[in-house]
């Protein structure tokens, strides 16, 4: 209560109103397997290796690399459900990569040496491959850039000093004499300025002796452009960087091993090799002596191992440990907003016992972190028994299983015009994902994501007919159909759980929804004084929140008392819950279930004949 210790006149600010309750979102999505490249865990590598948010799929491919399969052969199977994912709705994905190493393949980093040439020997820089992968193999050019923001000067030395910094390069060049852009750079004409703290200047040659330019002399800011070749289609530029080791725009900041300018740039410029080279020793080893300009091939960048279920299930992040971050689905359960998760490379394994775990590792990731739906891919080339053996191995309210394979087109083009085109089989998670949330952006989590069109295939890999499938929909085998005429279509919409009372994909996730909104809407609650007016609060914060899903058609009945109930007085706590700082709210809720089976009972009947 405030004070009010003088007389006068006092306007306070009171609320007459419950708190508000806002929906989380319910299709974001994360994804855990190897990709091609990107944000990864390993020594002496980048601290920024969380789970990287991808709006799209150019912004997937650009963070983590492309369709080409892998140095062992095997299909990027993310890759393509992440393709498959954003094809059919989706729109925001998560994605935590996985990179196995043998101990021969420490880290699988390319890179490339750059001789600097010191005295009394020379010493070495590199540009390194910011993730493992083959596709750090990349290409860099390097060239130098005279000329700029200061351009050609006859103004006193003095003045033309004051538009560069400390650290920067100077090529001296006599009046009338301006050389050509393609012209190599003179190392005898280059000139480090240095400005002390009282703004002493002095010019340095490459022995690092004073040498002063004459008046009339041009100088020409020295700079370094650097290009990335990624592939044919990518090429990441990065001009006018500074060879000062403090600049704004120094060679080493921008393309940095933490934290570059771009966050998804591909190499880092290491020169802690190279300690004590100058700005001119750096920039004769980046450029040649014939041309203003070289190219370095990193090379030695390694795919790695084919995931395990260990790899997948990955490693916690350690407390003691500011670099050791989480992995694999461990650095998935740190994201909040995720509400589906999947494993695409899981149903390619080919050890059957490594598949088992790692889908183990999966339906027990979805439940332990209770906010979220694992969709659970069957094996490769699965028959009806095997189908059906492997769902026996699982009963999870938190997970739901998709069968069969789905086949789809190398998006990657025929090899050579007149070629057909390569057909591909890939795990339906990823495309399943994609219709889970464009079901929920549509309709509504509270609509089964079921009887949906599936986008960007070909064909399924086995045919599903109405027999086949009264065999798996009781044993809850969710199934792609084929219907002449109504397309392709996800053709089931139950969980892998034995309980009746979560038999259905929707009911799970809209409770997921409810309890999740619930949870973070409902924060400000903790230590409030625990008596009635609290629990008044509450009860019409969350009566609120479930009128407005009932009016959306989320819950069942006809009138609020039917669709739902919400409890939170003294009949729901006793005095010991009170005693202990226990507050207790009660919240019954009606979900609407689909319409699994729509039946029309005709028969015939005689009118009877009226006068």
């Amino acid at each position: 209560m405030p004070e009010y210790l003088a007389p006068g006149v006092f306007v306070e600010e009171v609320s007459y109103r419950a708190k508000s309750i806002a929906g989380v979102p319910t299709s974001t999505t994360g994804f855990a397997g190897r990709t091609r490249y990107g944000p990864v865990r390993y020594p002496d590598g980048p601290l920024s290796t969380e789970p990287r948010l991808v709006t799209s799929y150019p912004e997937f491919e650009r963070v983590y690399g492309g369709l080409a399969p892998f140095s062992d052969g095997n299909l990027p199977y993310l890759a393509h459900a992440a393709r498959a994912f954003f094809l059919n709705g989706g729109q925001r994905l998560y994605v935590s990569r996985v990179h196995e190493r043998g101990d021969d393949d420490p880290t699988g980093v390319s890179s490339a040496e750059i001789t600097v040439p010191t005295q009394p020997q020379p010493r070495r820089a590199l540009f390194v491959a910011r993730w493992p992968g083959v596709d750090g193999d990349v290409t860099v050019e390097v060239s130098a850039v005279r000329g700029g923001d200061v351009g050609l000067h006859r103004e006193p030395v003095a003045e033309v000093s004051r538009a560069v910094r400390n650290g920067t390069l100077l090529q001296v060049v006599p009046p009338g004499q301006q050389p050509r852009p393609d012209a190599p750079i003179d190392p005898a004409s280059l000139r480090l300025v240095g400005i002390a703290p009282d703004g002493t200047q002095t010019f340095t040659d490459q022995g690092g002796n004073p040498s002063p330019p004459a008046v009339a002399d041009w100088l020409l800011p020295v700079e370094v452009t650097v290009d990335v070749h990624v592939d044919d289609e990518r090429t990441d530029s990065y001009p006018r960087l500074g060879l000062a080791p403090d600049g704004t725009r120094a060679i080493d900041r921008v393309l940095h091993r933490d934290d570059p300018l771009d966050e998804n740039c591909v190499v880092w410029f290491d020169r802690d090799t190279a300690t004590g080279a100058t700005p001119i020793e750096i920039l004769r080893g980046l450029v040649g002596a014939e041309e203003p300009r070289r190219q370095f091939r990193l090379t030695g960048g390694s795919d790695g191992d084919p995931l395990t279920a260990e790899g997948l299930l990955g490693r916690e992040a350690d407390p003691d440990v500011a670099a050791a971050k989480a992995t694999g689905l461990a650095a998935l359960a740190e994201v909040d907003d995720v509400a589906i998760v999947a494993a695409p490379d899981v149903g390619g394994i080919a050890d059957e016992d490594q598949r088992f775990v790692a889908t183990q590792n999966l339906i027990r990731h979805a439940e332990a972190t209770r906010y979220r739906i694992a969709v659970v891919d069957g094996p490769r080339n699965a028959s009806m028994n095997e189908i059906r053996a492997f769902r026996g191995n699982y009963d999870s309210k938190y997970a739901a299983l998709y069968h069969p394979w789905i086949e789809v087109l190398d998006p990657r083009g025929p090899v050579a015009p007149g070629v057909p085109t390569e057909k591909l089989l890939l795990p339906p998670s990823g495309f399943v994902a994609g219709i889970y949330a464009r079901n929920d952006v549509t309709r509504g989590v509270y609509k089964a994501p079921a009887n949906e069109v599936v986008f960007g295939l070909t064909r399924f890999e086995s045919t599903i007919n109405q027999r086949r499938q009264e065999v798996l929909n009781p044993e809850n085998i969710n199934a792609l159909r084929f219907f002449p005429g109504r397309g392709n279509r996800v053709w089931g919409a139950r969980t892998l759980s034995s309980d009746p009372e979560w038999l259905y994909v929707n009911v799970r996730r809209l409770f997921i929804f409810l309890e999740h909104s619930i949870d973070l809407a409902t924060q400000w609650a903790v230590f409030e004084p625990n008596g009635d007016a609290l629990w008044r609060i509450i009860t019409r914060t969350v009566e609120d929140f479930l009128d407005v899903q009932w009016r959306n058609g989320a819950l069942l009945g006809s009138t609020p008392e039917q669709a739902y109930f919400v409890r939170c007085d003294r009949s729901t706590m006793t005095q010991n819950d009170l005693d202990n700082g226990r507050l207790i709210c009660l919240i019954g809720v009606a979900p609407v279930k689909p319409a699994e089976f729509v039946i029309f009972r005709i028969g015939q009947f005689t009118a009877d004949a009226r006068g």
